[in-house]
């Protein structure tokens, strides 16, 4: 083994916490991951913000969305990520899949937005293979004949092919080129699966006949249905797409086990936030849950969180300690052993010790500044602090999540029980730290 291990970070696009197998989920077959969490870890209680952009600053800065979110489908132009931080620590650094934080709004859309995030070039990776890395009007399709940036070139050969395919080929040349060499790897893999629009994969009966209409000229629709797929889009597809983005991941586990590579890479999969609340799940058979995609409830937040690690991480383990989004940087920086350059401002944890099997140092509360202001819809700042029992809204609503996880029932101060007055007393000083 090196003397750093891999590190590979997947995370699922629009996929929550009830969809897979080792969850309790019903309504999809997911066996590679529900093998990965038989071979390693899975976590109970892992919360991201309800939206994609959000999670992802957090999840590549460390860092809450108060200090460094600047609008939705960017990320400055100027922050360090961790293909930043990697790389300088001289590891092997390769993104593929999905980027969308340069410029997200179209020409009808707040255009002083435009061009106002990082360019994938400059995000600190040594190689990338990515989808939507520039304008919205060209991002085109990330499913079925894909539109592929690579490296500084656009994909000329993707014509019948599956972005995901493409992304997790990728990611195996790009190890398959790099595991001999004196530096580790660190891989991150921002699927574009499970997002809208809902289409055929190549698993799929329809996936021959099908032609991807994003791909084509809007005509007469507009940029919202565009993105929303509320045109040509079928939920049905849904289960097709999870299943295939769990072959995808079993791949490249299949890959690593090949090279005997498994017991030195630690893998991190997990969910960028809440599944489509058109997208209704079974768990045990016996409760449906729909999802909460855009929501601060738990249908919203709650995320797969499964870690693997042959010799490091014990197996069959489940775990119930909380992890938010800030709390993956600090991670993979403890298991590579590295330091945070001088001044770097970090506001998560590391659960690596959870990983090992250790005590480590459990979170109390999981703080949320949510604020994605995108110009499709009219959230504002929404701030909250929970545990696994209580959360409290910056505005005072309370919420007892042990029997109101839709948060249908607010309390309110005036109204606490003295169980409620101590929950409000141990979450309530959290915001003050938040500026």
């Amino acid at each position: 083994m090196k003397n750093q291990p891999n590190v590979i970070l997947i995370m699922s696009d629009d996929l929550g916490y009830e969809v897979i197998g080792a969850n309790g989920g019903t309504s999809y077959e997911t066996p590679r991951l529900d093998k990965m969490a038989e071979d390693g870890m899975r976590f109970e209680n892992a919360h991201v913000m309800p939206l994609c952009t959000p999670t992802r600053i957090s999840l590549m800065t460390g860092k809450y969305n108060f200090r460094n979110y600047i609008g939705f489908g960017l990320i400055s132009p100027d922050e360090i990520t961790f293909g930043h931080l990697m790389s300088d620590a001289g590891y092997n650094t390769c993104i593929a899949g999905k980027w969308q934080l340069y410029s997200y709004n179209p020409p009808n859309e707040v255009p002083e937005m435009r061009n106002k995030g990082q360019k994938i070039e400059n995000a600190g990776f040594n190689e990338f293979c990515v989808w939507h890395p520039h304008q919205t009007e060209e991002k085109g399709s990330r499913y079925k004949n894909p539109i592929i940036y690579e490296n500084g070139q656009f994909r000329e050969d993707t014509a019948g092919q599956y972005g995901e395919d493409i992304f997790c080929d990728y990611i195996i040349d790009f190890i398959g080129r790099t595991k001999d060499e004196d530096d580790p790897f660190f891989v991150y893999w921002p699927m574009a699966a499970t997002h809208k629009p809902h289409e055929p994969t190549p698993d799929s009966p329809e996936w021959n006949d099908f032609d991807p209409p994003s791909n084509h000229s809007l005509g007469g629709r507009t940029w919202a249905e565009l993105e929303d797929g509320s045109w040509e889009d079928d939920p049905k597809f849904y289960k097709d797409m999870v299943e295939y983005h769990d072959k995808v991941i079993g791949k490249l586990i299949d890959y690593l086990a090949q090279q005997n590579l498994s017991e030195d890479t630690l893998i991190i999969y997990l969910g960028d936030n809440g599944s489509p609340h058109d997208v209704c799940s079974m768990v045990h058979s016996h409760n449906e849950i729909c999802g909460g995609k855009g929501k601060t409830n738990d249908r919203g937040t709650h995320v797969p969180l499964i870690c693997s690690m042959p010799g490091t991480i014990p197996s069959g383990t489940v775990q119930v300690d909380m992890v938010e989004a800030t709390d993956f940087l600090p991670t993979i920086f403890e298991v590579a052993g590295l330091q945070f350059p001088k001044g770097y401002l970090i506001d998560g944890r590391s659960f690596l010790p959870q990983l090992r099997g250790e005590l480590g140092n459990p979170r109390e509360w999981m703080f949320f500044h949510f604020e994605p202001m995108n110009d499709r819809n009219d959230i504002g700042q929404i701030r909250f602090v929970r545990d696994n029992e209580w959360k409290l809204y910056e505005t005072g609503q309370l919420y007892d999540l042990r029997n109101d996880l839709e948060e249908d029932l607010p309390i309110f101060e005036s109204e606490d029980s003295p169980e409620q007055s101590t929950a409000r007393s141990k979450l309530k000083p959290v915001f003050a730290q938040m500026h």
